[in-house]
């Protein structure tokens, strides 16, 4: 498959694709640092409320298996008892004294951060990858545009149709025995709904010619919507992914907060590497003259 070339032809995009990448990653960092912003102020409060709701209920359960009433014991079944209850007194004081590894506001802030930091730039590696292969050839897009276009595709495809299916839970909430099939579904769900765009977009490039590309795009969307709606209801649920008894609007602020997260990510990340790509790719007096002005491949 042949690379398109740059606005002004002086070169393949396909010579450009590494300082394509290295300016994705860095939209990448970019994107990481507004997300972090989000998560640290609407996320880290509903986590905090989840891990205070666990311990609570710990703590409840601690406290009623210790309150029940033991049949009276006299002699040496007493002695023997106490001595008994002494030991376990040493091992329970054992537990209490046991202190986190990482402290949770460690895991607040140079955790988070370093985390977030790290899954932004893996995407805005892999976007502008994406970005390469779409620019040219899906409509007659510019580099700001198309970097939109591949934000929104990569949001909706890797975050919101799995999301639909699987949202996020909280921390400590769910069963922890059904952690690794419930981690095995979501990620089904991702790769389903990333086929499906992939689809999606080889349908409607194909109809194109024939219903032209307004009709094209609503018929390729509207099958892809449906073929999501088909695999959520086949594919199994999540019905321990929550206890039961956990409060609905802690849940409810940290699936909007998780939500929001991504969408800044992806928001910041077109906005990044749009301009970025687009000094790149086009010389300035091309972007004064027609700044939407992109070359079909190359044959």
């Amino acid at each position: 498959m042949s690379s398109p070339s740059t606005p002004d032809g002086r070169a393949p995009l396909g010579s450009l694709v590494g300082k394509l990448l290295v300016r994705g990653m860095l939209a990448g960092l970019i994107a990481g640092l507004f997300a972090f912003a989000v998560a640290y102020v609407a996320g880290e409060p509903s986590v905090d409320a989840s891990i205070a709701v666990e311990e609570a209920g710990a703590a409840a359960e601690h406290a009623a298996g210790h309150g029940s009433a033991a049949p009276p014991a006299t002699g040496h079944e007493a002695g023997g008892h106490e001595a008994g209850g002494h030991e376990a007194g040493g091992h329970e004081a054992g537990g209490h004294e046991e202190e986190e590894i990482v402290s949770r506001d460690l895991q607040s802030t140079a955790g988070l951060a370093t985390g977030v930091l790290v899954y932004g730039v893996a995407l805005g590696g892999i976007a502008s990858l994406a970005f390469c292969f779409v620019l040219g050839r899906v409509g007659r897009f510019g580099p700001r545009a198309t970097a939109a276009l591949v934000a929104a595709a990569a949001f909706t495809t890797v975050t919101l149709v799995p999301y639909l299916k699987y949202p996020a839970t909280p921390p400590a909430v769910g069963n922890p025995d059904t952690i690794g099939q419930r981690t095995s579904l979501y990620f089904l769900m991702i790769l389903l709904s990333v086929l499906l765009g992939i689809a999606a977009v080889v349908a409607g490039r194909r109809l194109a010619p024939r219903l032209g590309n307004w009709n094209a795009t609503v018929v390729a969307g509207a099958g892809f919507v449906a073929a999501v709606a088909v695999a959520c209801v086949f594919l199994p649920g999540n019905g321990d992914s929550v206890r039961p008894g956990f409060p609905a609007a802690v849940l409810w602020e940290f699936r909007l907060a998780s939500l929001g997260v991504q969408a800044a990510l992806w928001v910041a990340f077109a906005l990044a590497f749009g301009p970025l790509a687009e000094r790149l790719l086009a010389p300035p007096a091309a972007r004064t003259a027609d700044p939407a002005r992109t070359p079909a491949p190359v044959a």
